[in-house]
């Protein structure tokens, strides 16, 4: 293997990871202010992916405007489906238990809605921008970089919002504690919502600048959610800085494995650097051993 093949594995390797770190940014946005595991949020990447299908490969609408519009759609049905399931759970006793069941149920909902639908048919969605960037013997393609660029962009302005703005600070303070920031006036139930909303926006992200790279379909879901939960693991759980610099670790060192090894082994190689962590670090890169 040539020196320049390697560092093209590595590069798609880091765009890959970039996706992995959307989802999982999603996922721990949702448990580290709930602190429940939302198992539907590969179906909400799901249907991000169905509406950029039908927004910008049936409708021909612009790829900005299409994917804009399945971020603002998975978002708005994530917080209805946050209000009937999750908010009501959350007021009772073993809601640990419950909202998973309920997200599971949602999961199981919506892909028999899409499969209903649009079938089990695969269905492709065209490249945003076409060709290659090339620099000497190194190539990449155009929609790859502007994966890259547009995963980066959005991970930023979210950890920006979380940072420096007033609802940042609400989110923060509802994770800490929901019953004491509602008791100084953050509108915690409301928070949840929005939180909730956000992270199944994030999965509509990855989904429409993945439409293109991979077929959208009713289980296209699954695989990401699995990695995205593997993420959440590395970074610590609740970490939304943990999930960015863990999915960026596994698409990496998944890159890198199936290099030298072969494409069979992705998933061997991601389960096996969770049960690494779950042995050597539990908590995770990001997250706080709890004594």
């Amino acid at each position: 293997m040539t020196f320049t093949l390697f560092l093209e594995q590595v590069v798609n390797g880091i765009i890959l990871g970039s996706m992995y770190a959307i989802m999982g940014a999603g996922l721990a946005l949702i448990y580290g202010t709930m602190r429940i595991l939302n198992f539907a949020h590969g179906e909400f990447y799901m249907l991000g992916g169905f509406f950029v299908f039908f927004l910008f490969a049936q409708q021909n609408i612009h790829p900005v405007l299409a994917i804009i519009i399945a971020v603002i759609g998975v978002a708005l049905i994530a917080a209805l489906v946050q209000r009937m399931t999750v908010s009501v759970l959350l007021k009772r006793e073993g809601w640990a238990f419950s909202t998973i069941a309920a997200t599971l149920g949602v999961s199981i909902f919506l892909q028999n809605l899409a499969l209903a639908l649009w079938g089990e048919r695969f269905q492709s969605v065209p490249y945003f921008v076409e060709g290659l960037l090339q620099v000497g013997q190194f190539r990449l393609p155009w929609q790859r970089v502007l994966i890259f660029v547009v995963a980066v962009a959005v991970m930023a302005a979210m950890a920006a919002v979380l940072r420096w703005t007033r609802f940042g600070w609400a989110v923060r303070a509802t994770a800490q504690d929901a019953e004491a920031a509602a008791v100084v006036g953050v509108p915690a139930a409301r928070i949840h919502t929005i939180t909730f909303a956000l992270g199944a926006g994030l999965a509509a992200v990855a989904a429409g600048l993945l439409a293109p790279v991979f077929a959208v379909n009713p289980w296209m879901g699954l695989p990401l959610i699995i990695k995205a939960f593997v993420v959440v693991v590395l970074g610590g759980l609740g970490s939304f800085p943990g999930a960015i610099v863990g999915g960026f670790l596994l698409g990496i060192v998944e890159a890198v494995g199936i290099t030298l090894t072969s494409s069979e082994w992705r998933d061997v190689i991601a389960f096996g650097m969770m049960i690494l962590f779950l042995w050597v670090r539990p908590w995770g890169l990001f997250g706080v051993k709890e004594r």
